[in-house]
């Protein structure tokens, strides 16, 4: 089995901030950002609600995927979000 890379938005209880990050285990990932185990911006921000992902079978593509988000505005974040996830639903427990 091949392993996978995810990039993934993650948002707060209102749906106020946007996160963007890539990991090789989601699952794993978005816990350690619910239990807020990691230090910095979605510690800061109550960050813990995915709301986005990207599934890639090579970690070079997941890498240049996120920087291709990161580098677009707020809206352009919003829209990729609203097209596969409409009512902005956690998304972890279809994982």
């Amino acid at each position: 089995m091949n392993k996978q890379y995810y990039i993934y938005i993650m948002t707060n209880k209102l749906d106020s901030v946007l996160y963007t990050g890539v990991a090789s285990d989601l699952v794993k990932r978005v816990y350690e950002h619910k239990l807020k185990l990691i230090e910095g911006f979605t510690k800061k921000y109550n960050v813990h609600k995915l709301v986005y992902y990207e599934v890639f079978d090579d970690i070079n593509d997941a890498i240049e995927r996120e920087k291709q988000i990161k580098s677009g505005n707020r809206q352009r974040k919003i829209d990729l979000v609203s097209k596969k996830n409409p009512a902005w639903k956690d998304l972890l427990n279809k994982l």
